[in-house]
C-alpha cells in the first residue's frame, strides 16, 4: 500500500519546542529521543551535510522525504526481514505534534546497533570505481578486467564498511574483517538479507525510471538477538539513485541526491571543515526538486 502523508504540509521544522523527551543522539541529519527502555523517537531534520560537515542551510522537506521513502521501503520489505518500526503513531507519544513532525518522525524499537554498514553495489561507481582502478578489486573482491565507470555488475556485490565513531569516516572492510567483528553466522545473514533487499528495491525502482546503483543498510539486534533492519533505507541519502533515461556506461550518471551541492562546494576555496559555507538558493531548490522527484517516482504518490 502506498504512503500518502504530505497533504500540503507547509509548516516549519520546530521539534525542539515540541518534544519533551531526553535527546540521546544528535546526528548530522537525525535526532533520537528516548521514550522508554524499549522505544525511541527518531526525527529526520532538513539539515544538509556534505563532506561530513553540517552546512548552515537546509533542504525544504528533506526530513519528511527521507522518512516517508524509508517507511515505504520498510513496508515493502517485511517478508525479507523485520524492521525497527513499532507502528505506534507519533501523536500517541507527542500529543501536540503538528503535521510537520508527524511527517518526519517515527517511533522505533530500541536495538543494539551493529558496528558495520552493509553496502550493496549493483554498478561500479564512486569509491568502488576508484578502488577498482587502483587494485582491480573492491573491498578485496576480485572483479573482471576492463570494466567501465558506471557499468552494471553481472550480480550485485556486498562490500561492508566499519561503522566509524562520531567525527570519523567509515572505512571499507573485507567480508573476512566483517566476520571478525560480528561473527560468521551474523555476517552471512546480513550479506544475504542485504542482497535480497537490494534486488527487490532495484527491480521496483527500475520499473519506475530509477536505477539504484548502490545502497547501504544498517542493522541491530533486538532483546532476543534477532536481526532487525534499522535507521533509514533506500533513500537518496543512503543510496545512489540514477535517472534511468539518462544513464550511460562510461560516465558519472545524473543522480537524485545532493551532488549539485557537492559539485558547487568543490568550486569553493573551502577546506571541508566546519563551519561550512552557505549554498545559493537556486542550488538548494534544485536539490530539493531532485529529492521530491525521487520520492514520487518510487512511491507513485505526488508530493505537495
Amino acid at each position: 500500500m502506498l504512503l500518502s502523508v504530505f497533504q500540503n504540509i507547509k509548516l516549519p521544522y520546530s521539534t525542539a519546542s515540541m518534544i519533551n523527551l531526553p535527546l540521546i543522539h544528535k546526528g548530522k541529519v537525525r535526532d533520537v529521543y528516548q521514550i522508554d527502555d524499549n522505544t525511541l523517537l527518531m526525527v529526520a531534520s532538513d539539515r544538509l551535510s556534505a563532506f561530513d560537515v553540517v552546512l548552515p542551510d537546509t533542504i525544504p522537506f528533506k526530513g519528511q522525504l527521507l522518512t516517508q521513502i524509508s517507511n515505504y521501503w520498510f513496508e515493502m520489505s517485511t517478508d525479507i526481514i523485520a524492521n525497527h518500526l513499532t507502528h505506534t503513531p507519533v501523536q500517541e507519544v507527542i500529543t501536540h505534534a503538528d503535521e510537520d513532525l508527524i511527517g518526519r518522525a517515527v517511533v522505533v524499537k530500541k536495538l543494539k546497533a551493529l558496528p558495520v554498514e552493509a553496502i550493496v553495489r549493483g554498478y561500479i561507481i564512486g569509491s568502488g570505481w576508484k578502488d577498482y582502478q587502483n587494485t582491480g578489486k573492491i573491498c578485496g573482491i576480485d572483479l573482471p578486467e576492463n570494466l567501465q565507470q558506471a557499468e552494471k555488475f553481472k550480480q550485485p556485490i556486498f562490500t561492508p564498511s566499519s561503522k566509524a565513531q562520531v567525527g570519523d569516516h567509515d572505512e571499507n572492510i573485507t567480508f573476512v574483517e566483517m566476520i571478525d567483528k560480528i561473527g560468521e553466522k551474523l555476517a552471512i545473514q546480513i550479506k544475504n538479507v542485504s542482497i535480497k533487499l537490494y534486488e527487490m528495491a532495484a527491480k521496483h525502482a527500475n520499473e519506475n525510471g530509477i536505477i539504484i546503483a548502490d545502497t547501504k543498510f544498517e542493522f541491530g539486534l533486538d532483546q532476543d538477538d534477532n536481526l532487525v533492519l534499522m535507521d533509514e533505507i533506500l533513500t537518496p541519502d543512503s543510496s545512489r539513485f540514477w535517472n534511468k533515461a539518462k544513464y550511460q556506461v562510461g560516465t558519472s550518471p545524473e543522480s537524485y541526491d545532493k551532488q549539485f551541492i557537492r559539485d558547487y562546494l568543490e568550486t569553493l576555496d573551502w577546506n571541508k571543515t566546519s563551519p561550512g559555507p552557505h549554498v545559493p538558493k537556486e542550488i538548494i531548490n534544485a536539490t530539493a526538486d531532485k529529492y521530491q522527484e525521487a520520492y514520487q517516482l518510487i512511491t507513485g504518490v505526488h508530493f505537495k
